[in-house]
């Protein structure tokens, strides 16, 4: 009796939607999209558009704005798009107008000068906003081809508390393991093959 052979294509079966997360193929090889999480703000059939959560750089808010104060909180490269414009998630709904809710718990945008004004009166915690250098949009249709060619495989995250938190060690393994035994194994792979 011959051994069934695992599945271990990079595919599943759920549905992108706002407010999801989307996990990139482990060996993608894209300078801003490898071992990825992108949590999705909008998706519908005019495009979708979301931030990378779990690319971060070494640099302080004030630098990237010096009205801002000098807060402990990691800045995360949203993705390949308006790279020089700041954007921000953020749990904080009821104190900035204006904020739009992608899923629940977690709003994206609001009043600019209720925000400044917040961060430099009171000490925010860092699991209540996020801030992203640019960010990652897919045309009509793109992202689903991307999908179906097994770039992505979508992941829904339980709470906001998985989206906020900048202090999982691997964010793209946390949510991997989540998927199941067969994303278990893959999260497992190298990134060099040849290592393996």
């Amino acid at each position: 009796m011959s051994k069934k052979i695992p599945d271990i294509t990079f595919t599943n079966k759920l549905e992108p939607k706002k407010g999801c997360i989307l996990l990139s193929d482990p060996f993608m090889g894209d300078e801003y999209f490898e071992r990825s999480v992108v949590y999705l703000c909008e998706h519908s059939p005019e495009g979708s558009f979301g931030f990378v959560i779990n690319h971060y750089i070494e640099v302080n808010l004030s630098q990237l704005n010096d009205e801002f104060p000098d807060l402990d909180t990691k800045v995360s490269i949203g993705g390949p798009v308006e790279k020089e414009t700041m954007y921000f998630i953020h749990t904080l709904a009821e104190e900035l107008n204006d904020s739009l809710e992608i899923s629940p718990g977690i709003f994206i945008g609001g009043d600019f000068e209720q925000l400044y004004t917040h961060l430099t009166s009171e000490h925010i915690a860092e699991d209540k906003i996020r801030f992203f250098l640019g960010y990652s949009g897919w045309n009509a249709g793109q992202l689903q081809e991307e999908i179906d060619r097994h770039s992505w495989v979508v992941c829904h995250p339980e709470d906001a508390k998985e989206i906020m938190t900048s202090k999982y060690e691997d964010h793209w393994k946390y949510f991997m393991n989540k998927l199941g035994p067969k994303y278990r194994l893959i999260s497992g792979f190298p990134l060099d093959p040849s290592d393996n």
